[in-house]
């Protein structure tokens, strides 16, 4: 799957990410080659500004500057309260219809030096996450320790920017999303690649809403699910939000 892009004017681009590419060259995956910001720089013929990011297993919508200035200004506005990131996810069990998961998380330890340092060290960051259930299915699987399995598709906005902020609060919660290796649950995680033949993180940026750094005008920039995302919510009868 490619990316594709979503919106371009004279300042900003928006673009689709599909799963498994790198917003950028990084050290934490030396051996990937497929990086959506060079891509879309060759695509754009503009030099582009990293604004925000997605893990490489996540899809969905992402936004870069055609200037360094721009890029700052609208990433003040992702920081704060001025723009609405808006996700949606599967997760295990029949979460509850609507809630705020306020749990503060240490960092993130990529590198080997930080993984030394004791966690006791590592000073937790506010976290916050608003979700709300879009449907549940009860599949006739004995997947884990009972004799059905149950998933919702949920959908979620980011009041604040952790690393892994979604996949970790809804493992504190108990409904760890379905193909997160990290802080999933694996037998949940095999279930859906064998059975469904879908074997990647199930969580997409599906909107983004913003003011323009220019123009003033109020922009909502989309991306619906793809592939095999989007084959389950059919298949499961769900409806994406509006």
């Amino acid at each position: 799957m490619q990316p594709e892009l979503i919106y371009e004017d004279d300042y900003l681009v928006a673009a689709y990410k599909p799963e498994g590419w790198l917003v950028h060259r990084s050290a934490i995956d030396h051996h990937e080659t497929r990086f959506l910001l060079q891509y879309l720089r060759d695509l754009t013929g503009c030099h582009l500004y990293p604004i925000h990011r997605l893990d490489k297993p996540t899809s969905g919508v992402i936004v870069f500057g055609k200037s360094g200035g721009i890029a700052a200004q609208v990433q003040a506005q992702l920081e704060g309260d001025a723009s609405v990131k808006k996700y949606i996810a599967i997760c295990r069990g029949y979460c509850p219809e609507e809630g705020v998961i306020d749990y503060p998380l240490p960092p993130v330890a990529d590198f080997k030096h930080q993984r030394k340092r004791p966690k006791t060290e590592l000073p937790r960051q506010e976290a916050v996450t608003l979700f709300r259930r879009l449907g549940t299915i009860e599949l006739p699987f004995e997947v884990d320790r009972y004799p059905s399995s149950r998933y919702s598709l949920v959908e979620i906005e980011l009041k604040t920017g952790r690393r892994h902020q979604i996949r970790r609060h809804f493992k504190h919660i108990h409904h760890p999303l379905i193909g997160c290796p990290k802080y999933g649950k694996s037998v949940h995680n095999r279930f859906f690649a064998e059975h469904f033949g879908c074997g990647r993180l199930l969580l997409h940026a599906l909107s983004l809403e913003l003011d323009h750094p220019v123009i003033g005008e109020r922009l909502k920039l989309v991306a619906p699910p793809r592939g095999c995302f989007l084959s389950l919510i059919e298949n499961f009868g769900w409806q994406l939000p509006e």
